[in-house]
């Protein structure tokens, strides 16, 4: 027996092995793609990734192992397609889970969401937010752990979502003003020792509320496709805004890009805490809804809930329709501006803002299309989000992100 190696072993065993690393490059990239629902199929998998059918099936199997995906080798075929049907693709229905929070000035909440932006399980909404925002930090995640234990789940990560700027490195909420916390308040480490402190496994996060309801809804909602996203947003106080880039969500230098909330739309107009008149920030919200309607702000209902009743239920008052006009048309003024400055392909509109946008369609439309010069040339789509809960969801995706990024890194 000759003591040689036989070459073309050996060049299988380097064939093999290549076709292994490209395999596991691509495991990221085939993640996101079932994770955002543009893989269905093994087909498509195939094509979107440019890997063989081979290695297209290597990677749908690596990802089922990992318990993130199911594959569906016997699908049916539609009615009069020809060929053998592709295998179908999905999140696992049962696999890991993110706890995903959301604090905001009328309360927080606590969730688990699965890949596909599946919220899986909530917690109770609490409607105080203590001043010390360790102390609410400490609750939302309490609620997390209870959710985990009840329901039995992997958890690989948390995410938070808050009402205030969040700076880059070191996870610092800059103007939390709505919630009464310190400025500058630590928020992304509290968060991340409450977790640890729960013994709930994987890294910790924080954003801003509105920069991750854009990401939610790129990823699974009214954003999909959309190349330049602008997203515009009021919850319960105060206007937010986001820009997703190319498909990545836009946060500037340090985290603190598109505070579309100090933007002037009424010069004459009240006071904002930045020290200038008539931001949209304060021209905008439920509360300015709710003082131009002539409305006191009640206990009953958080102040969005109560502005958004009063527009879908009693739209026919004269002072209702009169403070909807004049808040859509400050709007307008604001994402005109925003269209000038930033020439997005799409516009979604989120909380108040999307029953503005309901309540009287055309009017929003006309007042960008007339303010901007881009709007005159053809006009930017303006839709609303679409998402249940699409800050907390964006929330899950931050805590996501490392498992599209390295799935057997961060699962094994």
């Amino acid at each position: 027996m000759s003591g040689k190696a036989d070459p073309r072993a050996a060049g299988e065993g380097t064939t093999s092995r290549a076709r292994l690393d490209r395999g596991r490059g691509a495991l990221g990239p085939a993640l996101e793609l079932v994770h955002t629902g543009r893989a269905p199929t093994r087909a498509v998998l195939t094509a979107e990734l440019g890997v063989t059918r081979a290695t297209a099936g290597a990677v749908a199997a690596e990802l089922e192992a990992l318990g993130l995906i199911q594959v569906d080798a016997r699908p049916g075929a539609a009615a009069g397609s020809q060929g053998r049907p592709s295998h179908r693709l999905a999140v696992a229905e049962d696999g890991p889970v993110v706890l995903a929070a959301q604090v905001h000035a009328d309360g927080f909440r606590a969730a688990l969401v699965g890949l596909g932006g599946r919220i899986v399980a909530t917690a109770p909404g609490c409607e105080t937010v203590d001043a010390d925002p360790a102390k609410v930090l400490v609750s939302v995640v309490e609620a997390g752990a209870e959710l985990l234990h009840s329901t039995g789940r992997r958890c690989v990560g948390a995410g938070l979502a808050v009402p205030s700027a969040v700076a880059e490195p070191d996870g610092l909420a800059l103007n939390p003003l709505h919630l009464a916390w310190p400025v500058g308040a630590p928020v992304r480490r509290l968060f991340a020792e409450c977790v640890r402190a729960a013994g709930i496994d994987g890294p910790a996060f924080a954003g801003n509320d509105v920069n991750l309801a854009a990401l939610a809804e790129h990823r699974h909602g009214a954003g999909r496709g959309a190349r330049d996203l602008l997203c515009v947003a009021t919850g319960h106080r105060g206007v937010g805004g986001a820009l997703v880039l190319d498909g990545r969500l836009h946060t500037g230098s340090s985290g603190l890009a598109l505070e579309v909330g100090h933007l002037t739309v009424n010069p004459e107009g009240r006071p904002c805490h930045c020290g200038s008149r008539g931001c949209l920030d304060v021209e905008a919200d439920p509360l300015a809804f709710l003082t131009a309607a002539g409305r006191d702000p009640g206990p009953e209902v958080s102040l969005l809930q109560e502005a958004i009743d009063l527009i879908r239920n009693h739209y026919g008052d004269p002072a209702i329709r009169t403070a909807t006009e004049a808040l859509i048309d400050r709007l307008g003024l604001g994402l005109a501006g925003l269209v000038n400055i930033l020439n997005p392909d799409r516009i979604i509109l989120g909380g108040l803002h999307r029953t503005l946008l309901d309540a009287d369609p055309e009017r929003l439309r006309a007042v960008v299309a007339d303010r901007s010069l881009w709007g005159q040339s053809g006009g930017v789509p303006i839709l609303p989000c679409t998402l249940d809960h699409n800050s907390l969801v964006g929330a899950a995706e931050l805590a996501w992100q490392p498992v599209l990024d390295d799935p057997l890194r961060a699962l094994t």
